[in-house]
């Protein structure tokens, strides 16, 4: 347990130094922005949406390796889905990160399975996760894990 517990942690680490789709989309769809009061951590999220499906996703920002991280995968994992899956796999992440339980195969995302322990963390990781959900329903008020 203690080799998987630190590969979970390089992976955390590797998307926090190296995290993919970090940029901007200049003709994105949708945008909308999130704030962690709490660690600071920051995002812009752009998404491209067509005929209901994520053609592209990004992210810039800063903030702490989980945050980040967490929008790494995240970009990676709902672009090409549908706007409905991409709501799915929101709710499963939600439902992993608060309580630990995981619904299907998260993949990727099985990673931060461990931070529901730490209350506190669970704000920095579903930061990304409720920014792609309001940007998706078209909601571009500020998100605060307040």
């Amino acid at each position: 347990m203690d080799d998987l517990r630190e590969l979970y942690q390089q992976l955390i680490l590797d998307h926090n130094q190296h995290p993919q789709n970090f940029r901007v989309i200049e003709d994105a769809t949708d945008t909308a922005s999130g704030h962690n009061p709490l660690c600071g951590d920051e995002i812009t999220l752009y998404l491209y949406v067509e005929n209901e499906e994520v053609k592209d996703v990004s992210f810039q920002g800063s903030g702490c390796a989980i945050s980040k991280a967490s929008a790494s995968i995240m970009t990676t994992i709902i672009k090409g889905k549908t706007v409905k899956e991409a709501e799915g796999i929101f709710d499963q992440f939600h439902i992993m990160i608060t309580t630990g339980e995981t619904t299907g195969d998260m993949g990727k995302l099985a990673v931060l399975a461990g931070v529901h322990k730490f209350p506190v963390r669970v704000k920095c990781a579903v930061l990304s996760w409720h920014t792609m959900n309001n940007a998706l329903h078209g909601h571009n008020e500020l998100t605060t894990t307040e």
